[in-house]
C-alpha cells in the first residue's frame, strides 16, 4: 500500500530545508561570525597602530642616539684639533730638536753611538720632567741643543727642597741609563756598550758639579749657596788638568762664571742670606747624603768602565 504524500512525515521526506529552529540557529551563527570578523577588522588597525607607534618610538630613540653620537664625535674632534693646535708646535719643536741633535752627533761619532748618546740625554731630561710633573709643576718637554745637551723649562717652586730633588733626579735617571749600558756590555762583552756606559757616567758626573747652570748647582744652592765657589774651582781645575780648551768647554766655563760667581760671592759676603734659599736642616742633610752618594756612584761607574774597556782592548 502506498501512503498519501501528505501523510508522510517531514523526516521521512528528508526535506533539505531545516525546520524553524535550525534556521534560527544558522542565522545566529552567521550573525556571530559577522560580528567576530567585524571585531577582528576593527582590532587590526589598532594593533597596526601600536606596532607603528612602537617602531616609531624605537626609531626616534635611535635617531636621538645617532644625533648625540654625532655631536659627541664633533666635540671630540674639536678638542683633538685644539690639542693639536696647542701642543702640536711644542711636540714638533721637541722631537725636531731630538732628530737635529741625532743628526749632529751621528756626523761626529756615527749613527749607532749618536742614537745611544741622544737616548741617554733624553732619559736624563725625563728624570727632571717626570719629577716636576709629579710635583704638579708645569714643565716643558725636553728641548735639545746640538752640541750642548738638552733642558726642560719649568718655574721654580717656593720649596727649595723640591727644586733640588727635581734637579737631582736628572742625574739619577742618567746614571741608571749608564748602568744599563754597562750591564749589557758586561753580558755581551762588547766594548761599544762599555764606552757608552763610561760616557753616561762621566756626563752625569760633570752635570753634578756644584755650580750653575748644572744640576749640581741647584742641589748645592739648597744645601748652602757658598758651595758654588767650590764648584767653580773644580770646573776650572778639570779644564786645566785635562787641557780641554775646546769651544764646548770654553762656553761652559763662561756660563758657569756668569751664573755662579756673583751668587756665590754675594752669599759668601752675607749680602744675600743663604738661609733664605736653602732647605730645612733635615732636608739639607738628606739632600747632601743623596747628592754625594750619587757623585760617588758616578765616579765608581766611570772608573770601572774605563778599566774594563782597557781589559777588553788588552
Amino acid at each position: 500500500m502506498q501512503r498519501d504524500r501528505a501523510q508522510l512525515t517531514r523526516r521521512e521526506l528528508g526535506s533539505p530545508i531545516a525546520d524553524g529552529d535550525g534556521l534560527g540557529k544558522s542565522y545566529r551563527m552567521m550573525h556571530d561570525d559577522e560580528e567576530r570578523l567585524a571585531r577582528e577588522r576593527l582590532s587590526q588597525p589598532r594593533q597596526q597602530n601600536k606596532e607603528r607607534r612602537g617602531v616609531g618610538t624605537a626609531g626616534g630613540i635611535l635617531v636621538a642616539l645617532g644625533v648625540a653620537a654625532a655631536k659627541l664625535k664633533s666635540i671630540l674632534a674639536a678638542v683633538g684639533l685644539f690639542k693639536v693646535l696647542i701642543f702640536g708646535p711644542k711636540l714638533l719643536l721637541s722631537f725636531g730638536s731630538v732628530f737635529l741633535s741625532l743628526w749632529f752627533y751621528a756626523i761626529l761619532f756615527g749613527w749607532k753611538f749618536g742614537i745611544v748618546f741622544v737616548l741617554q740625554i733624553l732619559v736624563h731630561e725625563m728624570g727632571h720632567y717626570l719629577t716636576f710633573r709629579n710635583f704638579g709643576v708645569p714643565v716643558s718637554l725636553p728641548l735639545f741643543v746640538p752640541g750642548l745637551g738638552a733642558f726642560v723649562s719649568s718655574p721654580m717652586t717656593a720649596d727649595p727642597a723640591r727644586n733640588a730633588v727635581a734637579a737631582l733626579m736628572g742625574p739619577v735617571f742618567g746614571v741608571a741609563a749608564a748602568a744599563v749600558c754597562w750591564a749589557y756590555g758586561l753580558a755581551t762583552g762588547e766594548a761599544f756598550w762599555l764606552a757608552a756606559a763610561y760616557v753616561g757616567f762621566f756626563l752625569n758626573l760633570f752635570n753634578l758639579i756644584p755650580a750653575y747652570p748644572f744640576d749640581g748647582g741647584r742641589v748645592a744652592g739648597a744645601i748652602d749657596g757658598r758651595i758654588w765657589l767650590v764648584g767653580v774651582v773644580l770646573l776650572l781645575a778639570w779644564v786645566f788638568v785635562n787641557r780641554s780648551f775646546t769651544a764646548f768647554t770654553i762656553i761652559i766655563v763662561i756660563f758657569v762664571l756668569v751664573s755662579s760667581v756673583p751668587r756665590a760671592l754675594a752669599a759668601w759676603r752675607g749680602q744675600v742670606d743663604p738661609r733664605m734659599q736653602i732647605a730645612s736642616p733635615a732636608q739639607r742633610g738628606a739632600l747632601a747624603l743623596a747628592y754625594f752618594a750619587l757623585i760617588a756612584i758616578a765616579v765608581a761607574g766611570a772608573a770601572a768602565t774605563t778599566m774594563e774597556r782597557s781589559g777588553i782592548r788588552g
